[in-house]
């Protein structure tokens, strides 16, 4: 008989925030599958639990998958963790379990913990619908194509992103979304936990104020009852038109010059020439 995969959610932050049966289940594990085993080691020791970690993460997955499920089929139990939250959430997870479906293994669940949805219960927003969006592409044109499918979305939009990328995605979004109102949350359940509400180019002009940002972030956008413009058709009008509209956005002088340029595929200078006495 195989082995269970559990999944076990673990604390974002406050070492407090992990249920009875995730601490019991690490317990009696065979093996506890880490993303970083050393991070892992803090909270096992933390509940004085001693178990065999095996690392696996990211760069890893393709091989250590094979490894566990082999472990699986032999009988034993893995339950598997990461760093912080719940598994296959923007962390990984996603492939062990694929691989352990394939292989008639039984996964289970261990619920707790997870940052998206405690930014979310906290944020103020249209809890009902929500789009979760993870990291963005570090790619310019991927990146360009998920932020204009969020420009289309009509909910609550959440994504994740680490503390020396925040205020570039958050101009990205201004420039390509415009100006929203937004919320930040910084921290979860830690001792600098900080939630940050304000419309967006207010929130970038707090931050740029700061000598340094630390810490985790979730960054929530209000798109609930959004006036869905398609790209295409703002395209098709006038430079004046283009101005007018995302003007009426929120948007600075400069960000829609460069928007109207990409618009119409010509260099900001010339749309700068048109709008320079404006």
């Amino acid at each position: 008989m195989s082995g269970k995969l559990y999944l076990v959610a673990t604390p974002i932050g406050n070492l407090e925030d992990i249920t009875f049966r995730a601490i019991n289940i690490l317990k009696e594990a065979d093996i506890i599958a880490a993303e970083d085993t050393k991070h892992t080691l803090k909270l096992l020791n933390h509940y004085g639990i001693s178990k065999p970690l095996i690392s696996y993460h990211r760069h890893n997955e393709d091989v250590k998958s094979d490894i566990l499920i082999n472990k699986l089929l032999n009988g034993e139990n893995i339950a598997l963790v990461t760093d912080a939250g719940t598994p296959g959430i923007s962390d990984p997870g996603e492939e062990i379990v694929k691989e352990a479906i394939n292989n008639n293994v039984e996964i289970i669940p261990i619920p707790g913990a997870c940052a998206l949805i405690s930014g979310l219960i906290c944020s103020g927003l249209n809890t009902k619908e929500f789009s979760f969006y993870g990291f963005l592409p570090l790619n310019k044109k991927n990146r360009e194509k998920v932020l204009d499918k969020i420009k289309m979305e009509n909910k609550t939009v959440i994504m994740y992103e680490a503390p020396h990328k925040l205020i570039k995605t958050l101009n990205d979004i201004l420039l390509n979304i415009g100006e929203v109102n937004c919320v930040i949350a910084k921290e979860l359940t830690k001792i600098h936990e900080e939630f940050i509400r304000d419309k967006i180019s207010n929130i970038i002009s707090e931050l740029d104020k700061k000598e340094a940002i630390k810490g985790e972030y979730v960054i929530l956008l209000d798109l609930n009852g959004n006036e869905i413009i398609d790209s295409d058709v703002i395209s098709m009008k006038t430079v004046e038109e283009q101005y007018k509209i995302y003007e009426s956005q929120g948007m600075n002088k400069k960000d829609i010059i460069k928007q109207i340029a990409k618009n119409k595929n010509v260099q900001k200078n010339e749309i700068y020439k048109i709008f320079i006495n404006k």
